[in-house]
């Protein structure tokens, strides 16, 4: 098993970061060295493929006919791909594919929940050692200020003018 993995290890020297990173993000020496894990590839390609099809299903402005399309193709190679995490995925994708295109079609993400969970948690913790919940929460809203979120259904469209 050692000798597999310095084998391995061998092979893809110097690809972990342009694997990682998305094409269009690479320098030029990173750039040269995304062949090299392709022409090796066995499961390590199968599964950079799948992940840049799964970021190109996302980053853009589809709709929800060619986001639904590219789903089903996902899912479709990921389910053949015998990578027991795609495959999982797969079938977390087919089971929530009615909420995922909605979310498309309403253009909502949770990103700003995220964000803002994040920038509460940071608050909490410097709560510590305040003697009751509803100072920390006082805390809370006077770092962060009025909470306002409006779903995208809810917007007013701004007169041009």
């Amino acid at each position: 098993m050692r000798r597999a993995d310095a084998t391995a290890a061998r092979r893809f020297k110097g690809a972990r970061w342009c694997l990682l990173k998305g094409p269009e993000n690479l320098d030029d020496d990173r750039a040269a060295t995304l062949p090299r894990p392709r022409r090796h590839g066995g499961a390590v390609w199968r599964a950079y493929a799948l992940k840049e099809a799964l970021r190109a299903t996302f980053a853009g402005e589809l709709g929800e006919d060619e986001v639904a399309h590219l789903l089903d193709r996902f899912c479709s190679k990921a389910s053949c791909s015998q990578l027991q995490p795609f495959v999982t995925l797969a079938q977390a994708t087919r089971k929530h594919r009615s909420g995922t295109l909605a979310a498309v079609r309403l253009g909502v993400d949770n990103a700003r929940h995220e964000g803002l969970n994040r920038r509460v948690r940071l608050v909490t913790n410097r709560a510590y050692g305040l003697h009751s919940a509803k100072a920390a929460l006082a805390l809370i809203v006077c770092t962060l200020g009025p909470i306002e979120h409006v779903l995208p259904h809810e917007r007013t469209a701004v007169p041009s003018g």
